[in-house]
């Protein structure tokens, strides 16, 4: 049976938990999942651990924060001014936000604090410092030659 390698496009039904067992995301009543492997369209973990799968398997993998999206950077947490907030925005804990740095590249934030003076911004990935542990079941392999789906 032919096993996915790098290179291969291919889809994939997957279900995104944390260790304490809470979903982050699911293909569950979706499309499976389409990417090419080993192009950087995934995190590094889900790349590795899709490879070597044969079409109908499925399985289980556990993804260390380091081959995720890294670890909580404390740096990434910074306060912003109220000041500086458009005058009808209402700052509320759990909003997410768009910032641009100094070159003008457009970053997502997530408030987290809202003090008397600042609102405290958090720039980590929401899934920073987290391990994650994804049940797979591989649906298709593309090659450039044929495509080959479950039954």
């Amino acid at each position: 049976m032919q096993q996915v390698k790098h290179g291969d496009t291919i889809q994939v039904h997957y279900h995104g938990k944390l260790n304490d067992g809470a979903t982050f995301d699911s293909s569950e009543g979706r499309n499976p999942l389409e990417f090419e492997v080993g192009s950087g369209m995934v995190i590094p973990g889900f790349d590795a651990g899709v490879t070597g799968m044969t079409i109908g398997e499925k399985k289980t993998i556990v993804i260390p924060a380091e081959e995720a999206y890294g670890p909580r950077m404390e740096d990434m947490i910074m306060e912003f001014p109220k000041a500086q907030f458009p005058p009808d925005m209402v700052a509320e804990v759990g909003m997410q936000l768009n910032m641009s740095n100094g070159s003008g590249q457009q970053f997502p934030v997530r408030i987290v604090e809202v003090k008397e003076e600042v609102v405290v911004l958090d720039a980590n990935h929401p899934l920073a410092g987290e391990t994650l542990n994804f049940d797979l079941e591989l649906v298709a392999i593309t090659n450039s030659k044929s495509m080959i789906i479950m039954p």
